[in-house]
């Protein structure tokens, strides 16, 4: 268990991971406060615990397989002939190497096909961003500044393509509304009827490469 102290804060906040550990960030050292902290919120704690065991995790075997678009494909696949070219270049084999091909496969995949899709939904929805953005993101699967910069996750690419169409609908909706209100949702919803279940379906996610 990790637990963060900040004065600062004003109340107590809990986190369970991806990977079932669990972070506590309180103003408070007090062991027993955190102790009776754990206990009121138990039965929170083994929900979140069981929603994680029940959450798909989806893993590939590098230099055999890739995860595109929702889907498992063999390196010897047409959807996988640009990473196989790029391992087929690599000299050093390890471990750390392969995967920072696989990062770049990503990224060179997400500059076309999210460009192509901000660019369809920014003409539907009549908006105008100032930039567009890609890089691999641990929490976040895109964000939107102040500055109308839009930035996406490059490894967006494993999900399914519904699921990318929503991710760049919510980004481009914070271009008119910088928070998550009602009329954020429902300008999301007009473009993408079926986002409430995509929005779901997107916080279960876990995908692992």
């Amino acid at each position: 268990m990790e637990i963060i102290y900040n004065p600062r804060l004003k109340n107590s906040y809990i986190r369970i991971n991806h990977d079932n550990s669990i972070s506590v960030k309180t103003p408070y050292r007090s062991k027993s406060f955190i102790q009776e902290l754990l206990d009121e919120k138990s039965l929170w704690i083994q929900k979140q615990l069981k929603k994680n065991l029940q959450r798909e995790i989806i893993t590939v075997n590098i230099e055999d397989e890739v995860f595109l678009f929702g889907d498992v494909y063999s390196i010897d696949s047409n959807e996988a002939s640009l990473l196989r070219e790029k391992l087929h270049r690599v000299k050093n084999t390890n471990r750390d190497n392969i995967l920072k091909i696989y990062d770049d496969f990503y990224k060179e995949i997400a500059q076309k096909y999210l460009t192509q899709e901000v660019q369809k939904y920014a003409t539907i929805m009549n908006l105008e961003y100032s930039e567009l953005k890609f890089r691999k993101m641990r929490r976040r699967w895109g964000s939107c500044s102040s500055k109308r910069v839009i930035t996406l996750n490059t490894h967006l690419m494993k999900l399914q393509k519904s699921m990318i169409s929503y991710v760049v609908v919510h980004e481009l909706a914070h271009l008119i509304h910088m928070n998550h209100s009602k009329k954020f949702h429902a300008l999301v919803e007009y473009y993408l009827p079926n986002a409430k279940a995509l929005r779901k379906e997107l916080k279960e996610c876990r995908v692992l490469s």
